[in-house]
C-alpha cells in the first residue's frame, strides 16, 4: 500500500508539472526546458513491485523474464515525451510513466526499450507483439477497444485549433467552415471535425509535424488535434502558434495501450 501510495504521489507531482507548463505558455512565451536532474531523481525514488504482484500477472512476469519493457511512444513530444540529444535521455510526462513502470516491474528504470509510434501505428504494435505497452497521447475510444486493451485513463483533455500566431480570422472551432483543416489520420481529430466543423475542407497527415508544417506553409489555414499536442507545440516554438478559442468537444482520456484481454490492465492499473 505504501509503495501504490508513493507512485501515486509521483504521478501527481507529474501531472502538476504539465499543469505548471501550461499555465507558463499563457505568461511567458518562452520555451521552458524541463529540470533534467529534478525529472531523473524523480524516476529514481520509484518504487518496485512486490515478486508475489509481478507472480500474479503473466503480462508482467513476461516483462520480467524478458528483462526490458517494450514501449511503443515517441521522441518528439516535447511535453510528454521528448528525447535529449545531449544525453539520450526520454523526458516528460507520458516518459515518466513508463519509466517508473519499468522501475517498478524491473527494479531499474532505464531497462525499457521505445519504438517510435504515429497515431496510425499503435494498435499494430500491439497486436504484432512488438510492444508490451504503448504510452502515446492514447485516447480511449469503444473502436480501439474492440483490438486493443486500455489500462487508465491517467489524463484526460480535450481538442483545440491551432494556428499560426497573428491569424485573427480563425477564432475558434464555429469559424472553419470552408477553411482548410489538417488534423492526424488515426487520431480522434476526423470524427470530431465531422461532428463540430463538418463544413470545414479535412487534410489528414500521418504525423503531428506535418499537420504543423501545413499550417506553417500556407497549405492548411488551422490543425485541430488534442490540445494537450498544441500545448507541446507551443511550448516547444514560442512565437510560432497560438491556440485560437476555446478548447472544445468531449473530455478525452489518455489511456495505456495494452494487447486486448490482457491480465496487464489489472496490474497497470494497480500501479496506477
Amino acid at each position: 500500500m505504501k509503495s501504490l501510495k508513493k507512485v501515486f504521489a509521483l504521478l501527481a507531482v507529474l501531472a502538476l508539472t504539465l499543469t505548471v507548463f501550461a499555465a507558463a505558455i499563457a505568461e511567458e512565451p518562452e520555451a521552458v526546458a524541463i529540470d533534467k536532474e529534478a525529472f531523473d531523481a524523480l524516476i529514481a525514488a520509484g518504487p518496485i513491485a512486490d515478486e508475489a504482484d509481478i507472480a500474479a500477472s503473466a503480462w508482467a512476469t513476461a516483462v520480467k523474464e524478458a528483462g526490458i519493457l517494450k514501449v511503443g511512444g515517441t521522441r518528439t513530444s516535447f511535453l510528454f515525451s521528448q528525447l535529449d540529444e545531449t544525453d539520450d535521455g526520454l523526458r516528460g510526462f507520458d516518459a515518466g510513466l513508463y519509466q517508473l513502470l519499468a522501475r517498478y516491474i524491473l527494479g531499474d528504470e532505464t531497462k525499457f526499450e521505445l519504438t517510435q509510434v504515429t497515431s496510425s501505428t499503435r494498435e499494430s504494435v500491439l497486436q504484432s507483439a512488438q510492444v508490451d505497452a504503448v504510452f502515446a497521447t492514447y485516447s480511449i475510444t469503444p473502436s480501439r477497444q474492440e483490438v486493443i486493451s486500455f489500462a487508465g485513463p491517467y489524463y484526460t483533455s480535450q481538442q483545440a485549433v491551432l494556428v499560426k500566431a497573428g491569424n485573427e480570422e480563425i477564432t475558434g472551432i464555429d469559424s472553419l467552415a470552408g477553411k482548410i483543416v489538417a488534423t492526424q489520420s488515426g487520431s480522434t481529430g476526423p470524427v470530431i471535425l465531422a461532428e463540430f466543423a463538418p463544413d470545414a475542407i479535412v487534410q489528414e497527415f500521418e504525423t503531428d509535424i506535418e499537420a504543423r508544417a501545413a499550417v506553417e506553409l500556407g497549405r492548411a489555414d488551422a490543425y485541430v488535434t488534442d490540445y494537450t499536442l498544441i500545448l507541446n507545440s507551443i511550448v516547444k516554438n514560442p512565437g510560432l502558434y497560438a491556440v485560437a478559442g476555446d478548447v472544445f468537444g468531449p473530455v478525452d482520456p489518455y489511456g495505456i495501450g495494452l494487447p486486448l484481454n490482457s491480465d496487464g490492465v489489472a496490474f497497470v492499473n494497480a500501479f496506477l
